[in-house]
Formats: C-alpha cells, sequence, structure tokens
C-alpha cells in the first residue's frame, strides 16, 4: 500500500506544480541514434524522476534487494516503469548480467550512483564499469523542487510540496571507451561525479535552495 500512496502522491506534485525540463532532447537524440544509454541521478532526487522523460517505459531502474528498494519498485510499476533488483557492486554479477542485456537490447536503464547505501553523492565505479563493458553513453540528470522537505536521512532525500515549482536538469553525456584502463575509468568516475554534483547545485540555485553538501570524502581520498 505505501508504493501506492508514494505514486499518487507524485502524480499530485506534478499536476499541482510547475515543472521545467531542460536538456531532455539529448537522450531523445542519443537514442534516435541507436545508442545504448545509462541515467544517472543522485538517490536523493529519486522521487520526481518517473516525470524527467516522457520515454518512460524504456527505462529499467537498478534497485536494491532492501525493504526501501521494493517499495520504489512498486511505485515505478504505476508509471510503467520496470525495475532490476540486484547492484552493480559487490556481489552484482547477476545484476549487471541482466543491465548489459537490457542495453543491448535498446532499453535504457537508470542507476543511482551513490545508492542504495551512499555515501551520498559519491559515485561508485560500477556504473562506469557497466558503460565500458557495454558502451553505453551516461547521461547525468537531477532535479529541485520548492518549496521542500530535505529529510536527515544518508541521501538528504528531497520531497516536494504540492502546488510548487520544479526543474529538471540534464547534463552532457560520459563515454567510456571498451579498453579504458583503471586510470581512465577513475577519471571518468570524477567526471561524472562532478557532473552530477554540479549540475543538482545549479538546479539548487534556480530555484533559490541552499546547497545539499556530498558527504565529505574519507582522509586521503580524491574527488
Amino acid at each position: 500500500m505505501l508504493w501506492w500512496l508514494a505514486a499518487q502522491y507524485i502524480r499530485l506534485l506534478r499536476l499541482t506544480g510547475r515543472w521545467r525540463n531542460e536538456g531532455e532532447n539529448t537522450a531523445n537524440r542519443l537514442i534516435a541514434e541507436g545508442r545504448p544509454l545509462i541515467l544517472a541521478f543522485w538517490h536523493g532526487r529519486l522521487l520526481m524522476m518517473p516525470y524527467a522523460w516522457r520515454h518512460r517505459e524504456r527505462v529499467h531502474v537498478l534497485i536494491s534487494s532492501h525493504r526501501d528498494g521494493r517499495l520504489i519498485a512498486g511505485a515505478m510499476a504505476c508509471f510503467g516503469i520496470h525495475t532490476v533488483t540486484g547492484s552493480t557492486r559487490r556481489g552484482g554479477a547477476g545484476a549487471v548480467l541482466k543491465l548489459n542485456r537490457i542495453l543491448r537490447d535498446g532499453g535504457v536503464v537508470a542507476i543511482t550512483p551513490d545508492g542504495p547505501r551512499g555515501p551520498r553523492m559519491r559515485a561508485s565505479p560500477g556504473i562506469i564499469q557497466l558503460a565500458r563493458i557495454t558502451g553505453a553513453a551516461i547521461l547525468p540528470m537531477t532535479y529541485a523542487a520548492a518549496p521542500r522537505r530535505r529529510l536527515a536521512s544518508w541521501d538528504r532525500f528531497v520531497l516536494p510540496f504540492p502546488f510548487g515549482r520544479g526543474l529538471f536538469l540534464w547534463g552532457a553525456p560520459i563515454t567510456v571507451p571498451a579498453d579504458a584502463d583503471d586510470a581512465a575509468q577513475e577519471t571518468a568516475r570524477r567526471t561524472l561525479e562532478e557532473e552530477l554534483i554540479a549540475l543538482t547545485d545549479r538546479a539548487d540555485a534556480e530555484l533559490g535552495l541552499p546547497r545539499t553538501e556530498p558527504a565529505a570524502l574519507p582522509a586521503g581520498a580524491q574527488s
């Protein structure tokens, strides 16, 4: 029942709000060119993503097997969005095989590169490895909404309020060559992380909202 209520709330937000979408044509162009495509957005910006792209029936969202993952799967199903249970991290070989097949069959994969448990707004390498294996372009995206509540969860989950304003933003595609070595993959991971942070900062700033800070890096780590 919770997943049904979540879906109805998402619909209410879309119907009562004034939403802008900037950059969606990039995704449409890549699909028209026959390119496999991975959509990437932070876990905290998940709620309104069913309305980010009109071709949501193409999308397969990677979710965790935890309770919140099952809730997400139920809500996404209300919008015709498919889900794949698993991880691109440890022990995720089965999920990677499924995602590989989806991409090669012309589907679109959506991944939260800081999910399912963080650290917040820090991209894990799994999405980069999937792009290298499949030849898919990674397309960063985000949204902001005002007024909103930013929850005290690890991901600072954004909960918009009805009758507000919203903005979807899409970034430039990121590609990872099939022969990319570890250093090149790390460069791509940092590029994705930096682009997603910058997009999210820009979306929040355009609506007059305070910045959401990424999780602090461990001592000695480089972003």
